[in-house]
């Protein structure tokens, strides 16, 4: 599980244990993380132009003595100081190391920008000052010490300037901030140095492979169709039938046992799907909305009407009422916005915050599609799916990651893990059936079972 932590959980996991270390050992740990990944991105030491771009506080702190390191080993090291509180102690090992404090006239061009210019204590946004020097090497690749500078560590916002790191080094945790857009997105690769921090439970977690495996429903000798889940999906319309084919075909990826559809579109559901069974039964989970059009809100009651959880997607979703039970909401930030009467660009802009708002409002399991989507609970936990691929963002994919949260739904698993691992695979089967290059809706439905079994091989 990669977690991330908050500000307030990493500085009282740091102040444990420093109370066990000497003074500065725990600087002098993070500072040697960070002047290795800094060579490994530039290729070697030894006669590199470093520039270090240092504020005060603690990164500032790590820059200057990882600048001394990277000095050591024969890197032309430079550091602009802008702040007067700039940690005294790195800045003379800095300088014993031959390393030079210049002003931003003065500096060479570098092979990489260090940012160490606000802490994780800061507030969003950069002071101009910061901004003139970033600006001042344009092109040179840039590191930040442990989140790019001006971003909203705990919130996941962009105020203002900030920086857009290539390579992000942290320590000992990742911040939320590593993981949730839009601030993500300004961390480039994200490198954990290891404090050995003693932490509690992340707010804020993305699965990793060995926890998806771990989750998966697997089958014994003794299970048959039925005890494996009969999954029921309500989608399609007259005007979208192709939505109730890509819908099934999520569902029909062999998590559960047997898929049931009721609806306008049975005839291209048996077209695609022979093994799909149009007809009325009993079921374990429910998929409704995806292309429901005018017909989502009648199969929204009659599926919630059954009492077994529920996936809600796109038309069903303005029919949802606050509590409705053990259902996943599935919205894109445009459709998040409508459910709780905000603009979109004010969710797309505090996603986190939003997630949680409705998760909290409607008390359900909701799941914010996007570059990084987001499953919230009402509890305020959040999952982060980091397994997807730019190509993902096609028509009909939301269709057939509804119909696979159907599926583990039935098969067992309860909601936030349902729509954690169906999120999980539908961007890790996009990945696998991109191999970075454009596809198609279904070529991530059909890439599911292949995934499934490289995770369980």
């Amino acid at each position: 599980m990669r977690s991330a932590h908050t500000v307030e959980q990493v500085r009282a996991a740091e102040g444990e244990l420093m109370a066990g270390l000497p003074d500065g050992a725990l600087m002098q740990r993070a500072a040697a993380g960070l002047a290795v990944a800094i060579t490994d991105l530039i290729g070697s030491a030894y006669a590199a132009r470093v520039l270090l771009l240092v504020g005060a506080g603690d990164n500032g702190g790590d820059a200057l003595w990882a600048g001394a390191m990277l000095a050591r080993r024969g890197a032309a090291v430079e550091a602009v100081l802008l702040s007067e509180k700039a940690r005294a102690d790195g800045l003379e090992a800095l300088l014993a190391s031959g390393g030079r404090a210049v002003a931003v006239s003065e500096a060479h061009q570098p092979d990489v920008v260090v940012d160490g210019i606000v802490g994780i204590g800061g507030r969003s946004g950069l002071l101009e000052e910061a901004e003139a020097a970033l600006a001042a090497f344009p092109g040179v690749p840039v590191v930040s010490v442990d989140v790019p500078s001006g971003v909203g560590v705990d919130t996941g916002h962009l105020d203002g300037a900030h920086v857009r790191a290539d390579l992000t080094v942290t320590f000992g945790t990742h911040k939320i901030a590593h993981l949730i857009d839009p601030a993500a997105r300004a961390c480039g690769v994200v490198h954990l140095v290891d404090l050995g921090l003693d932490l509690p439970q992340a707010p804020v977690e993305a699965l990793q492979p060995v926890d998806v495996a771990a989750l998966l429903p697997v089958p014994d000798g003794f299970d048959h169709k039925y005890t494996r889940g009969v999954v029921g999906v309500r989608a399609g319309s007259q005007t979208y039938p192709g939505a109730a084919v890509l819908c099934t075909s999520g569902a029909a990826t062999g998590l559960a046992g047997m898929v049931r559809y009721l609806g306008s579109a049975a005839d291209a559901v048996r077209a695609r799907h022979p093994e799909v069974v149009a007809a009325e039964g009993r079921v374990q989970a429910w998929v409704v909305g995806s292309g429901g059009d005018a017909d989502a809100e009648a199969a929204l009651a009659e599926a919630l009407g059954d009492g077994v959880p529920t996936v809600v997607d796109a038309d069903a979703l303005i029919h949802v009422e606050k509590g409705a039970g053990s259902v996943v909401l599935t919205p894109h930030a445009g459709e998040l916005a409508r459910m709780l009467d905000v603009a979109r660009e004010e969710v797309e802009a505090d996603q986190l915050g939003f997630a949680r708002r409705a998760a909290v409002e409607y008390d359900a399991v909701v799941l914010l599609k996007g570059r990084r989507t987001l499953i919230a609970r009402p509890d305020g936990r959040v999952r982060v799916t980091t397994s997807g691929v730019p190509w993902l963002a096609v028509a009909g994919a939301g269709d057939v990651l509804a119909g696979l949260i159907g599926a583990l739904l039935a098969a067992g698993l309860d909601p936030w893990d349902a729509a954690s691992v169906g999120s999980w695979l539908h961007g890790a089967a996009a990945a696998l059936a991109s191999a970075g290059g454009p596809l198609s809706a279904s070529a991530v439905a059909d890439a599911v079972p292949e995934v499934v079994r490289n995770l369980l091989g």
